[in-house]
C-alpha cells in the first residue's frame, strides 16, 4: 500500500512538472518582450528581462524534481536531525519519504504561483499574486515543523 500512495504523489509531482512547463509554453507567445523577473516585498516589479527569462522557474522546477526524486531514492542520504538505528530506520525514512515529496509539492506551487504572477503582471500592474508569498512560506515552514514533531514522536 504504501508504494502505491508513493507512486501516486510521485506521478502527481511529475505532472506538476508537466503542467508547469506546459502553462509556460502556452503563455509564452503572448508576453511582451520584457516582462517582471524580480519583485519587491509590496509585490511591485523591480527587475525586468526578456521573456526568454520565464524557462528558468520550469528548468529549475525539473531540476528540483530529479534531485528530490534522488533523495526519495536514497534516504540515508539526508541528514537527519536524530541518530539513525537499526530500530528506527524504518520509521524515519518513511516520514522523510513523506515529506521530501510534500515539500517539492509545495515548492512547485510557490513555483506556479510566482509565474502565474509574473504573467498577469506583464499585463496590468495592478494584479496581486493570487497566494501571496508569506503564505506559501508559512505553508512550508508548517510542514517542517510537523516532520520534526513526527521524528520526535517516533525516536
Amino acid at each position: 500500500m504504501e508504494n502505491i500512495i508513493f507512486t501516486a504523489f510521485d506521478i502527481f509531482n511529475f505532472g506538476l512538472v508537466v503542467f508547469f512547463w506546459w502553462f509556460t509554453l502556452k503563455n509564452y507567445k503572448s508576453l511582451p518582450k520584457r516582462i517582471p523577473v524580480h519583485f519587491d516585498f509590496d509585490g511591485k516589479a523591480d527587475h525586468f528581462g526578456s521573456k526568454r527569462s520565464s524557462f528558468l522557474t520550469p528548468m529549475l522546477g525539473t531540476v528540483l524534481y530529479f534531485f528530490f526524486l534522488g533523495a526519495v531514492r536514497h534516504p540515508q542520504t539526508i541528514n537527519f536531525p536524530i541518530e539513525i538505528t537499526d530500530h528506527n530506520s524504518s520509521m524515519q525514512f518513511l516520514i522523510v519519504k513523506i515529506f521530501i515529496r510534500w515539500l517539492f509539492f509545495l515548492t512547485m506551487l510557490i513555483f506556479m504561483n510566482g509565474q502565474d504572477y509574473m504573467f498577469r503582471y506583464s499585463f496590468d500592474d495592478t494584479v496581486k499574486p493570487k497566494v501571496p508569498l508569506p503564505a506559501s512560506v508559512l505553508a512550508v515552514i508548517g510542514s517542517m515543523i510537523a516532520v520534526f514533531i513526527l521524528i520526535a514522536q517516533f525516536t
